[in-house]
């Protein structure tokens, strides 16, 4: 299982969407306040479709509260953003790594970044676009690290 984490989410579709990747690759989702919309939102409800009540979901009051709680594990933590040259086909995900992904307009907050720099990673894109779409971001980032580790999830 892998740990999907949101920060400061901005569009609720995108949430759902992510929501219902997560149930179907058993993934762990993370929402770190605040948000731009209320989480029992009838967007995110029709993004998720049916999934959203079998999701496995955390909703943190603060990104505070979420580095209290898992902060130890920041090894563990990989970071989608534009501001890196790193390819994420270039890390070895492993087993419970967290994939944190910012606010649709406004990116990871730099300051969480630097507790581990050296695990900012981006998806390569053409010279015409400067961002991909949160949901299509995380799809792309978590199926690369469920085939690097296929042969240890049961569930597939």
């Amino acid at each position: 299982m892998f740990n999907i984490v949101l920060v400061y989410p901005q569009i609720p579709q995108n949430t759902g969407s992510i929501g219902r990747l997560c149930v179907n690759t058993n993934c762990k989702l993370h929402i770190v306040k605040p948000t731009c919309f209320h989480i029992n939102d009838k967007n995110i409800k029709r993004a998720g479709l049916d999934y959203w009540n079998l999701l496995d979901i955390t909703i943190w009051d603060s990104l505070d509260d979420f580095l209290a709680a898992h902060g130890n594990k920041k090894d563990n933590f990989y970071f989608a953003t534009t501001k890196s040259s790193k390819p994420y086909f270039d890390v070895e995900f492993k087993k419970n790594d967290f994939i944190f992904l910012g606010g649709e307009s406004t990116g990871l907050p730099l300051e969480l970044m630097k507790v581990k720099w050296e695990n900012a990673i981006t998806i390569p894109m053409g010279k015409n676009g400067r961002s991909l779409n949160q949901a299509v971001s995380a799809g792309i980032i978590l199926y690369d690290a469920i085939r690097q580790n296929y042969l240890s999830f049961k569930a597939y």
